[in-house]
């Protein structure tokens, strides 16, 4: 270190010579030199090394930040105001402005964005999903009224408003739009610019870009380039590190903790930095210094994978290299004031170098990209979109060249390890989706073949055959195989918007890549063959996913081919012939004719050659054949086939070739599901899987069922299946004279593998025959076919509109058609506070369910087909699914129809239903038989469809009736399908089928009719049929009526029989019922004294405290111990019965959030501050249990623990060491029990009640013999020395009373009371403290204060409206109070109790009390009230009764009260004085206003409104009332009065009299005014009331306002928009990855990231649970913002997800932001969560949720 200091500058000899230096006069000098590029690089020689990178920084960041200001500074002015001043030839700032004026600014907006910033893309109007807006130019367009879909920017695209080729309307925002005053666009901006800037702008912007390339494309590290070294050169280097994706945060913060021994802290620092920055330096000093460090961390990083980068390098090196990226930036603000600018720059950056070819300065940057750090590609790239692509003149030469160097550029992103983002060739989105850019690189660079030629190049495995063979698909491989296919992205792009006029060098060129395009699929073309396994299973799974992957991203490419094909006759003629020529070459391979087989069956013969699935190879890859496909149905759909057939190669089809890859694939399909091919392994399963999956059917399952259908449209129809029958290897059971008699096979899996496989080709024959949906195949448009798809899929169930999303295929711009359709076949249903929208099937569109839909997978298929038969049954019709009516066929595939009425295929339906009529054996399932009839149904169809459409007779060619009446062929005699379909029509085995089997004879018949009745008018045949339909419907129902008799019959017998059981059960055992009745009886009485008064005890107003209060009857309390089931009565005496609880700290109430926590050692919270910043809540699940049973399962909780500890060191859902277990019945979460404790006894009204004043006297007198007695204890040596003080009669000092409770009950008691005292202090358990009985009070109190102001926000009435778990809670937690400090010495009572009377009765004995207006009246009223009881338990006289006192302390807590609320009042707001007179109320409040005025004098107000004090004290007294009144009613168990169970008016009054207050409450302050007014004198004039008044602290006003969570706003993208602004607090100014927002107090934090990491009681942990210990204590609730979810975290450990409170317009919400579609906030779900915090319920539902999913276990909250 001391080294590097002496080669700095004194800094006193640096600073003068910067004051001395004047800008405009280096200039000038500039101005005059001759070279000036010389004089420039002497400058910068000179001053770069002494400015920038001075050794190491310093240890603090804010000295590392003061140092970059520094450097900032000392940038602008030494080195690049010169250069402003020469450019500007005057003041920069003003010439800078001046540029400004004359600019005309572009219509492009280019706003880049940053990382996580909303964008925005029109789903109507964009010309691809690349196109989008930021938030303004959104927010002024027309699309925001469109279908939108809202993203997060990854950062480094931009803002596409302006550009007219991107957007199909609406190009322009508001802000955006070109005025029509605006010069031609084509006029050269460098021409408004005057020519001697001109000329020094060329000459400056090539000296500085020069000067910046080449110092970012320097690779000495020692050297600098000539002329730029410095004039004296220190030993001084930077050992620098650099980053890598290969290492993990966790390896370089190790190594560099070892390397530089750095701490922890700096490690993590450094580690981020060149995350961020891609470099950073870890050590200053002499070269062997930093050479040792260097060895250090590439010894320590190279053992798994390569080592860290590491570099030496000279300071000034560094230095120059820094100046270069400023530079930049600097070139990057200067063209921003000017396009003249802007273009010269572009020209400098383009101009050639004298190397020739790649030399200019832009094109030496993109081939040098992969050798440079992050933080200078950053710079660079940001510079090049601001620069060239800002320009489109300049956009045009750079795409040319970005063309031409594009397979360079590739070959060094594959190598790099870099994400694309930090990539040149991530600018690829920016050139390639413009499409006339795409068009004309595609016509001058044949950019299609280079991009398809790059992509197979990198493509190198391959096998014998020339197809591609990937090996093992590791992690190294698949982040290889990501970066390649980075490229098909690529072609994407240049393909995504298909030409409207094509020139002819256009078709040449796109041919041309077509070729190259059917090349690489002539490498997939049968790739990973399979063979079927026998005997043993598969050793090692085959590699197949990288097969799948590349499918994948090849589906939208293959799919585009065929759009841009299908817009030009002439390319699509090319296209189909080379397509055509590339297949016969796969097919060469093929065994053709090597042994030809011939087949026959049913009188025809057909020949093909020997091939079995089960034995040979086969490919599911077939992307050659499947283009054709494609291609083949585009010439229907186009209708060339029948325009141009001579110049089709029709004829060179060979129809059997064509289908049999396809079919190969189909059946292999068909043996997979028959469990052909088990022992394959789940590769071949997750092929299949995939292959039928809708990522992937519309190029591979779909395309192979339209090959069929070419195939068989061009084939006999007998043929085709007869090949199909050979394929599916079922041909011998069919071919066989006898076929209708049943195979026999004696092996049983092969019946059943036959059965299936048959069941398998006949929903083939209805796919090939029936799936029409397709343009071109039927006569159809793209709108039925998604119409199709959504019915089908609305069959099954509703639905979400995110299911059904995901259901459809997606086209190249992410869109799958279902928003133009779905409003015509499904009505929505809104959602409610849970669940999503869903979508509902209207019912007209049921009868186009089509049961064998050919996108159904089996799962799907029995689930539409249940829902469908049970829908019918509701609707009250036939449980038949018939075929529905197809639509017709285009005249390309028009023979398909002929496969129905073939003869092989009548062949198989005879045998199917003659195996049907006689069902022994089980060659034989219904799927055949229902797909058969479905088979015939569709042909019935058929003809109908053609006798309907005809002019005539004769030109139906179609007569399936016909053939099905005719009898079987000659040697088995047995009946015609229609005649074995009657015989099957009533068979009993069959009932499921009737309905289907008497449609189709109605339809039979329906057709005779009309054949004979076709020469006659048709209304004759509608009628006709109808009446034959009407017969058939009236017998049906006559049967279904006498079926439903006979079940209500039956039905009813069985009931009575149960009935008769029952009472000889019950007979049987009389004296247990008798029993349980008498019990019941009991318990309904009990739940009378529970339910509300009858009239004649309200007659007697009911009070809860004081002597006349009414206690609760003195009735038995029997509970049931969950665990043991065994019941008990409460007693004080006996067993101790326990209520499962959880305790928490709470914060919910609090009025300060910026208060500290307490410390706890040495907190003492006797006194409540009225802001209630920090409380203990308590709750229960009310669940009863023996404590002798809860702490056996405890201890066994424990035990398991244990144990599982040392197998599995996670966490549970709970914390076992914190006490914590869940409710054995319900699985709540609790941590401690809460004793069940008898009723108080009744009050003895025979003793007399004194008064105030007298109790006062008298208690003041016991106080002050306590007071004495703990003095001679304290001392006893100077006994006798004070007269002793007069003691009450009957008071007691030295007497003990007998603790009211049986050991087991006070264990209890103890052991509630730690629970309170740990977890509110957060301290280790210690019985002796002094502090126990305050804080189980406390809880008490506070939880009673919450769940009032639940109540009162909620509108719910006081009493009755509670869930009895809460009820049940608040008794127990009370009773449990005013018995809790029997526990406790009771010295410490009585000195708390003297200590809290004190701050109501000023005692001098007592040292500093708190003012009035730093207590919380209602905790004092309960701790003083509590705390009593140990006072009076002393006074052995029997002349007082505790309640008088109770009464007592409620009359001065309330007067305190009342004064408190005077004090604070604000009645700014005057209001409208009501009547002169004003009542009594009025008069004594203002009477007691004037008495505080007197005492306070100007720090209160003058306020002449009596109205408003007493509208303000009636206000703001009403929630302590509220609480009071709970607290007695549970302490006492007095029956609330009436009015207190419903809401509504009289709650004032009712309050009052059941607390027993006078209604106007300041009559206690009037009734007893000599009494309190020295005492209101001594309480305004504590020191601390005038100074809080006069602004020194915190003055809670009242009524308290209850707490909510924060307002979002309506829409999400305005948070996305905060989120994108918010950096990270402590890593300047960089992008916070996660931004996090506290519903609770509404900060944003830098979530799950090092930089933000702090220390929690000795562990690091993550900015949001650092935050929930000051905001929550301990508890939070955030949104992820970029996420869109809601956070809930309790402690370190603990925490879960949960639904946002935002959804979209379909009511779903949308984790992630993965759908995009607009967000708005629905006020229920939010008030859901606000609720779920106000009840405290947080943690409970964290609870649940980590029990229900154990994945939520594992995650680090901490972390967060």
């Amino acid at each position: 270190m001391a080294a590097a200091e002496s080669d700095r500058d004194p800094p006193s000899a640096l600073c003068s010579e910067f004051l001395n230096f004047s800008a405009k006069d280096t200039a000038s000098q500039w101005m005059a030199a001759a070279d000036l590029q010389q004089e420039v690089h002497r400058h910068l020689a000179l001053y770069v090394p002494r400015i920038l990178c001075l050794g190491p920084s310093g240890c603090s960041s804010r000295e590392e930040q003061r140092e970059e200001q520094r450097e900032e500074l000392a940038c602008q002015l030494l080195l690049l105001a010169p250069l402003e001043w020469l450019l500007l030839g005057e003041e920069p700032a003003a010439g800078l402005a001046l540029l400004q004026e004359n600019n005309q600014p572009s219509p492009l907006c280019g706003h880049v964005f940053k990382v996580g910033e909303p964008t925005y893309s029109c789903r109507e109007c964009a010309a691809d999903p690349t196109c989008v807006l930021c938030m303004q130019c959104f927010l002024g367009s027309v699309h925001k009224d469109h279908r939108y879909r809202m993203t997060t920017s990854g950062g480094g695209g931009f803002c596409d408003c302006g550009d007219a080729e991107a957007w199909k309307k609406g190009p322009y925002c508001q802000k955006h739009t070109p005025t029509p005053n605006n010069r031609d666009t084509e006029e050269d901006p460098v021409a408004q610019l005057p020519a001697d800037m001109v000329a020094r702008s060329y000459n400056i912007f090539s000296i500085i870009l020069k000067y910046a390339v080449d110092m970012l494309t320097w690779d000495q590290e020692d050297q600098l380039p000539a002329g730029l070294e410095p004039p004296e050169r220190g030993d001084t280097y930077y050992c620098m590190l650099f980053n890598d994706e290969v290492h993990t945060y966790e390896q370089v913060i190790y190594t560099l903790q070892k390397a530089v021994n750095c701490s922890q802290k700096e490690a993590v620092s450094f580690a981020t930095t060149v995350d961020r920055d891609g470099r950073k330096s870890v050590r200053y000093g002499d070269f062997q210094f930093c050479e040792q460090a260097k060895s250090v961390i590439v010894r320590n990083t190279s053992r798994q994978s390569k080592p860290l980068r590491v570099q030496v390098m000279h300071s000034s090196v560094v230095a120059h290299q820094c100046f270069a990226l400023k530079a930049l930036s600097w070139l990057g603000q200067i063209i921003q004031y000017s396009d003249g600018l802007r273009r010269i720059l572009c020209q400098v950056g383009l101009q050639e170098g004298p190397e020739g070819e790649n030399s200019s300065l832009v094109d030496r940057l993109m081939l040098n990209d992969s050798k440079m750090w992050k933080g200078a590609r950053n710079i660079y790239h940001q510079l090049l979109m601001n620069s060239l692509l800002m320009d489109l003149k300049y956009k045009k030469i750079f795409a040319i060249q970005f063309a031409k160097s594009y397979e360079r550029l590739q070959n060094d992103y594959v190598k790099d390890d870099h994400d694309r983002e930090f990539s040149i060739t991530d600018l690829s989105v920016q050139i390639f989706t413009v499409p006339s850019l795409a068009r004309m690189l595609m016509v001058e660079e044949n950019l299609m073949t280079t991009i398809i030629r790059t992509f197979v190049d990198h493509l190198r495995h391959r096998d014998l055959q020339g197809r591609f063979q990937f090996d093992r698909y590791t992690a190294q491989q698949a982040f290889k195989f990501g970066r390649v296919q980075s490229l098909i992205g690529d072609l994407k792009y240049v393909l995504i918007s298909r030409p409207c006029e094509w020139s002819d060098e256009l078709r040449e060129k796109f041919l041309e890549g077509l070729d190259s395009f059917l090349e690489l699929l002539k490498c997939m073309q049968g790739m990973d063959p399979v063979v079927r396994q026998v005997g043993q299973h598969i050793e090692m799974e085959p590699e197949w996913e990288a097969a799948f992957t590349l499918q994948m991203k090849l589906t939208h490419i293959i799919s585009m081919i065929q759009e841009w094909c299908s817009t030009d006759e002439r390319v699509l003629i090319d296209a189909y012939r080379r397509c055509l020529s590339a297949l016969s070459h796969c097919h060469s391979g093929l065994p053709d004719g090597e042994q030809p087989i011939s087949l026959s069956l049913a009188g025809h013969c057909v020949e093909t050659f020997r091939y079995q699935v089960s034995q040979d190879k086969v490919s599911i890859h077939l992307p050659v054949c499947r283009l054709l496909a494609g291609l083949h149905v585009l010439l229907s759909r186009t209708e060339v086939a029948s325009r141009f057939p001579e110049q089709l190669p029709l004829g060179e089809l060979s129809p059997p070739l064509l289908i049999e890859l396809p079919l190969r694939c189909l059946v292999l399909c068909a043996q997979v599901h028959a469990g052909m091919w088990r022992r394959n392994g789940f590769s071949l399963i997750n092929q299949i899987y995939y292959y039928h999956n809708v990522k992937c059917r519309v190029e591979m399952f779909d395309k192979d069922i339209i090959m069929l259908q070419a195939g068989a449209s061009m084939m006999d129809p007998n043929h085709f299946l007869m090949i199909v029958l050979s394929r599916f290897e079922l041909f011998h059971i069919f071919s066989s004279a006898d076929c209708r008699k049943r195979y026999r096979e004696a092996n049983k899996d092969v019946v059943q593998q036959n059965n299936t496989l048959i069941e398998e080709m006949l929903h083939l024959i209805i796919m090939v025959v029936g799936e029409r949906y397709v343009a071109g195949v039927g006569q159809v448009e793209p709108f039925d076919e998604v119409r199709r798809e959504i019915i089908h899929q609305l069959s099954i169930r509703p639905m979400a509109h995110s299911e059904l999303v995901k259901a459809l295929p997606e086209n190249g711009n992410k869109e799958t058609g279902l928003e133009r359709v779905i409003d015509s076949v499904a009505s929505f249903k809104k959602p409610g506070v849970t669940g999503r929208g869903l979508y509902e099937l209207r019912p007209e569109w049921n009868k186009h369910f089509n049961l064998y839909f050919h996108h159904y997978s089996r799962a799907d298929q029995s689930k539409a087909e249940e829902a469908q038969r049970k829908l019918r049954r509701q609707n009250g019709e036939d449980t038949a699914l018939p075929p529905p009516v197809p639509p017709p066929l285009c005249p390309l595939f028009g023979s398909l129809v002929n496969l129905l009425q073939c003869d092989v295929l009548l062949a198989v339906e005879g045998a199917v239903l003659q195996w049907a009529v006689e069902p022994s054996g089980g060659g034989w399932t219904e799927s055949m038989l229902q797909r058969v009839l479905h088979l015939v149904g569709m042909a019935l169809l058929e003809e109908q469809q053609q006798l309907e459409n005809s002019s005539g007779y004769d030109d139906v060619t179609f007569n399936y009736t016909c053939k099905i009446t005719r009898p079987g062929e000659a040697p088995s005699t047995s009946g015609s399908v229609l005649a074995l379909l009657e015989s099957l029509q009533n068979a009993p085995h069959l009932e499921v089928h009737k309905d289907m089997i008497t449609w189709i004879l109605k339809m039979v018949a329906n057709i005779k009719t009309i054949r004979e009745r076709s020469s006659s008018t048709s209304s004759v045949t509608i009628s006709q049929g109808q009446g034959l339909e009407e017969t058939v419907r009236d017998k049906d129902k006559a049967e279904r009526k006498r079926k439903a008799e006979m079940a209500r019959l039956r039905r009813e017998k069985i009931m009575a029989q149960m009935s008769e059981m029952q009472k000889h059960f019950i007979n049987e055992n009389k004296e247990l019922f008798q029993q349980s009745l008498e019990e019941l009886e009991a318990s309904t009485s009990a739940a009378a004294e529970h339910s509300p008064p009858s009239l004649e005890v309200s007659s007697v107003s009911q009070v809860c405290v004081g002597p006349r209060r009414l206690g609760g009857a003195e009735r038995r309390q029997l509970v049931t111990c969950i665990l043991c089931q065994e019941e008990q009565e409460v007693k004080g005496h006996g067993r101790a019965m326990v209520l499962a609880a959880f305790v928490q700290r709470s914060t919910v109430l609090s009025k300060n959030r910026r208060r500290a926590l307490p410390n706890a050692e040495c907190h003492d919270p006797l006194f409540m501050h009225p802001d209630l910043s920090l409380g203990i809540h308590t709750a229960s699940c009310g669940h009863i249990m023996h404590a002798t049973c809860w702490q056996r399962y405890f201890e066994a909780v424990q035990l398991k623990e244990q144990r599982r500890q040392q197998r599995l060191r996670g966490h549970t859902s709970y914390d076992v060491e914190n006490g914590e277990f869940l409710c054995p019945l319900c699985e709540c979460l609790s941590n401690t029990v809460i004793p069940l404790l008898p009723h108080t006894h009744s009050p003895d009204h025979s003793v007399d009640h004194p008064g105030l004043e007298l109790w006062l006297k008298t208690t003041n007198q016991q106080i002050a013999a306590l007071h004495s007695a703990h003095r001679t204890q304290s001392d006893d040596a100077a006994e006798g020395a004070e007269p002793p003080v007069p003691v009450p009669e009957g008071f007691r000092i030295d007497f003990t009373p007998l603790n009211p409770f049986s050991s087991s009950v006070s264990e209890m008691i103890t052991t509630f009371s730690m629970s309170t005292y740990k977890v509110g202090l957060k301290v280790n358990p210690n019985e002796q403290d002094q502090r126990v009985p305050v804080l189980s009070w406390s809880t008490c109190a506070y939880t009673i204060q919450a769940i009032e102001r639940l109540l009162m926000d909620e509108e719910k009435p006081l009493f009755g409206s509670l869930p009895c778990r809460q009820d049940d809670c608040l008794s127990s937690l009370t009773r449990f109070s005013s018995a809790c400090w029997t526990a406790a010495p009771l010295k410490t009572v009585h000195t708390q109790f003297i200590r809290l009377l004190a701050a109501l009765v000023p005692d001098p004995q007592v040292e500093n009390t708190p003012c009035i207006l730093d207590i919380d009246m209602f905790h004092l009223l309960v701790y003083s009230v509590l705390s009593y009881s140990s006072v009076h338990c002393l006074d052995q006289s029997r002349q007082s009764v505790v309640d008088s006192a109770h009464l007592h302390l409620l009359h001065l807590v309330t007067v305190a009260h009342l004064v408190q609320i005077l004090l604070t009042s604000t009645t700014e707001e005057v209001f409208m004085d009501q009547d002169s007179g004003g009542s009594e109320e009025e008069e004594f409040t203002c009477q007691l206003y004037d008495t505080l005025r007197k005492h306070l004098g100007s720090a209160l107000p003058e306020v002449n409104s009596g109205w408003q004090l007493w509208r303000c004290v009636k206000v703001g007294i009403l929630p302590f009332l509220r609480a009071a009144t709970l607290f007695f009613h549970y302490l006492n168990s007095t029956a609330p009065p009436a009015d207190l169970l419903v809401t509504g008016p009289g709650q004032w009054e009712a309050l009052c009299s059941y607390l027993g207050l006078p209604s106007n409450l300041l009559q206690l302050y009037q009734s007893q005014h000599t009494l309190l007014e020295p005492l209101i004198y001594r309480w305004c004039s504590h020191p601390g009331v005038r100074q809080t008044l006069q602004g020194a602290g915190v003055i809670v006003r009242f009524p308290r306002e209850s707490n909510r969570l924060i307002d979002l706003p309506e829409d999400y993208s305005v948070l996305i928009n905060q989120a994108s602004s918010f950096t990270c607090p402590r890593s300047g100014g960089d992008k916070s990855r996660a931004p996090t927002l506290c519903l609770v107090c509404g900060s944003m934090l830098c979530s799950q990231s090092y930089c933000c990491q702090t220390e929690v009681d000795g562990e690091d942990v993550g900015a949001c649970t650092a935050h929930t210990f000051t905001c929550g204590a301990g508890l939070g609730l955030f949104l992820r913002v970029r996420e869109s979810q809601v956070l809930f975290v309790a402690g370190k450990t603990k925490g879960c997800f949960y639904p946002p409170p935002y959804l979209d317009d379909y009511g779903e919400t949308d984790q992630g932001l993965k759908r995009g579609n607009p967000l708005h906030l629905c006020a229920d779900r939010y008030r859901k969560i606000e609720r779920l915090w106000r009840q405290h319920g947080i943690a409970e539902v964290i609870g649940h949720a980590q029990e229900a999913n154990q994945t939520l276990v594992a995650i680090d909250w901490q972390h967060l």
